[in-house]
């Protein structure tokens, strides 16, 4: 039974091919409890973008009301994690003179750059999502809190994603549609890093990269702090686009075969090897050989990891990334992708883990973007009071934690 003086929060996730919803109770105690799970087969959505309103709805409202009612409580707002080909961001800092005649950092000094970091415009038709503030700079040297401080110059640079407003809003009314408020929105990328890296991965440099069936998320940590992020309109279903072109089947046939046999490095050695078509040997099944499953499944894998590096550019060092590569989403369950993670990257591989908080049935690698959601909640429940109702505030202050984390 959920207590009076708890709050509940609401967590979405509409993909590709699932939609995701959590209902969190958070209690005076600030302990976090998932009270509520719906889980829904997604549909009109393509690339993490809504293409079909009407099914996009029906799919997203019944995974909420399966989640309301488990949870036995009605959510008011939900905080919804954004992902898809529109998102992009961009790099800009900005420098400004210590104005005290003594040299010190006043709080007037780090309000002026900050807003300078921030003010440069988007393209007509892009809203903001998350403005990400990098370590102050103070004469040069790297600073966490340059206030009281001595020097001439101030800088700071802040990693602004933004993307389609007319996208947004369509990911936004679907939940809308339910009658329920989206109070934040927050990048799938960020809340998947948040949940599966500590404070001392981030530090050391980490990579986290969510591979889900429709888009790829990723972060780059240094330095404890956010350094890049982004999407790509690649993932698991390409690999089962090319098993179905490569081996002539059916698009249902090759996700299964992906599922059973897929790869993300080639194991089989045996060309003779083979496998039935639908598993069953039954009249009419077929059998094809194992070998070019695994190759069609690791060429793509290679490949879709490849691009992440390349989309990286310069900001991935292998030598700033101490703490490796953190695999996580739906396809990260393939069997061997973390090993074709490590060619690609140089680096140390392996699939996320959760913290200890998180229930044993939602360690799935497809549930870490809601319940990185959950993770600022915690974060903000210990570091903040908890808000009212209907006010604003539990997320608000995520982009001040991905500074600070």
């Amino acid at each position: 039974m959920i207590s009076n003086s708890s709050r509940i929060i609401g967590a979405v996730e509409i993909g590709t091919g699932k939609v995701v919803v959590l209902v969190g109770e958070i209690t005076r105690g600030r302990s976090l409890n998932i009270v509520g799970v719906g889980v829904a087969p997604a549909r009109g959505v393509m690339k993490g973008e809504v293409v079909d309103y009407k099914a996009a709805c029906e799919a997203t409202h019944h995974a909420l009301e399966m989640a309301e009612k488990r949870a036995g409580a009605k959510l008011e707002a939900v905080w919804l994690a954004q992902s898809g080909g529109h998102l992009d961001a961009f790099y800009n800092e900005a420098s400004v003179n210590v104005k005290s005649a003594d040299n010190t950092v006043t709080a007037l000094d780090i309000d002026s750059v900050c807003a300078l970091a921030k003010e440069k415009e988007l393209p007509a038709g892009r809203s903001r999502i998350h403005e990400i503030r990098r370590p102050f700079r103070l004469d040069g040297r790297a600073v966490p809190d340059p206030e009281h401080l001595s020097g001439k110059r101030l800088e700071v640079g802040y990693w602004i994603v933004h993307g389609s407003e007319g996208k947004i809003s369509d990911n936004i009314h679907v939940v809308g549609g339910y009658h329920l408020e989206v109070r934040e929105l927050v990048l799938a990328s960020l809340a998947s890093g948040s949940l599966l890296t500590t404070a001392e991965e981030r530090a050391q440099g980490v990579l986290v990269i969510d591979i889900g069936k429709g888009v790829t998320d990723y972060v780059l940590y240094r330095d404890g702090h956010v350094l890049v992020t982004g999407t790509l309109p690649v993932a698991g279903d390409h690999l089962t686009n090319d098993l179905s072109i490569g081996l002539r089947v059916t698009l249902s046939q090759a996700e299964m075969l992906k599922l059973r046999h897929g790869r993300g490095t080639v194991q089989t050695r045996d060309k003779t090897d083979k496998v039935w078509l639908n598993g069953d040997g039954a009249f009419g099944d077929r059998q094809l050989p194992k070998m070019a499953i695994e190759t069609i499944s690791a060429a793509r894998t290679m490949e879709l990891l490849e691009v992440v590096r390349q989309k990286l550019g310069p900001a991935f060092v292998p030598e700033h990334c101490g703490a490796g590569v953190i695999l996580t989403g739906g396809t990260a369950k393939l069997p061997g992708i973390e090993e074709a993670a490590t060619r690609v990257f140089g680096l140390n591989a392996r699939r996320g883990e959760p913290p200890s908080w998180v229930k044993e049935e939602l360690k799935d690698p497809m549930f870490s973007s809601v319940l990185g959601i959950f993770q600022f909640g915690l974060r903000a429940a210990h570091e903040h009071a908890l808000p009212a109702r209907r006010k604003p505030g539990l997320l608000s202050n995520l982009t001040r934690l991905f500074a600070t984390s």
